[in-house]
């Protein structure tokens, strides 16, 4: 199916070029988001007529998403979630969580407008971009944590603070310490009781 594309569309092309896409892809997306329209002669002819409006439309979105982008640059957002003491979150962070977050800090960012290359599923510092603008992303600082005082240290720090392997050696090895003593004692305890029964 052929498009006219209203906006620059990543891995497609700039607004007002024709192009080639898959049906669905159109359907589903591009013409749902007004991101694209029919190419039939009739559209041709109004896009050629509104080109102008629509640039300038688009340049004063775009400098609107930039003045945005400036004060949204390095920006971090904490997060609080409840995680084990190796930092493995239970559950994940979502782009929900991520745009509620930002929202709060006092910007409103939508949750289709981050963009997560993988789940977050580990405390730490984590660097995600929100896309403001077709043309216009900028990187914010999510901050997940066990706690406020914990975020605070990791904002601090810039590292997470989880236990380490090296940390849990020591308390795995007083555990099989613990569990070759029972052992033990349980042994000498069962001794006596099979003599008895053998006499």
């Amino acid at each position: 199916m052929q498009v006219i594309l209203l906006e620059r569309v990543e891995k497609l092309g700039q607004m007002g070029d024709l192009v080639n896409v898959k049906p669905g892809y159109a359907r589903n997306y591009l013409l749902p988001q007004k991101k694209a329209m029919r190419a039939s002669d009739e559209n041709v002819k109004f896009f050629e007529a509104q080109k102008a409006q629509l640039e300038a439309a688009n340049l004063k979105a775009k400098d609107e998403a930039e003045a945005v982008a400036a004060k949204l640059e390095g920006l971090r957002v904490a997060i609080i979630r409840q995680a084990g003491d190796m930092g493995q979150l239970y559950g994940s962070v979502s782009t929900r969580d991520i745009a509620d977050a930002i929202t709060t800090a006092g910007f409103t960012v939508a949750r289709q407008q981050v963009n997560l290359d993988r789940a977050l599923k580990t405390i730490g510092l984590h660097d995600v971009s929100v896309k403001l603008h077709p043309e216009v992303s900028v990187t914010v600082i999510a901050n997940i944590a066990r706690t406020a005082e914990e975020a605070e240290i990791q904002a601090e720090t810039g590292t997470a603070l989880v236990a380490t392997e090296e940390d849990e050696a020591p308390v795995e090895a007083a555990a099989e310490e613990v569990t070759e003593e029972t052992a033990d004692e349980a042994a000498t305890e069962e001794a006596p009781a099979e003599e008895e029964v053998s006499e």
